[in-house]
């Protein structure tokens, strides 16, 4: 299955962390899209038991990722990394489809896929 996504190493290291202060190793890792946010579309990110019909399967770094057959278009290229700095640490998202996104950085929108606004 050809990887829509990639996720570092960094990244990884976090989500099995995440994974195992919540009782939820052996989980797929969900990522996708969804309308709102202030530029119209924002990232979702979270732990799912199985798959859903239509779902994009495959594993990197030993996590097993789904994407939804809506959101991979958008994600297509996206690198998932985990930056930790001073003042704590965080997921970043790099999509090479987002024309414009938001100051909170999680919100976005493609030049396909502006969504609908929502006030920040």
């Amino acid at each position: 299955m050809e990887q829509i996504i990639k996720i570092t190493e960094e990244a990884a290291l976090q989500i099995k962390d995440m994974m195992k202060q919540n009782e939820e190793e052996g989980a797929f890792l969900r990522v996708g899209v969804k309308g709102g946010g202030c530029s119209g579309l924002s990232y979702g990110m979270g732990f799912a038991n199985e798959a859903d019909e239509g779902d994009s399967e495959y594993e990197q770094h030993g996590i097993k990722v789904l994407i939804d057959k809506e959101s991979a278009p958008v994600l297509k290229g996206t690198v998932i990394n985990y930056k930790q700095s001073m003042m704590g640490g965080g997921f970043t998202i790099d999509n090479p489809n987002a024309i414009a996104s938001c100051g909170c950085g999680s919100s976005f929108k493609t030049a396909t896929n502006t969504g609908t606004p929502e006030d920040c």
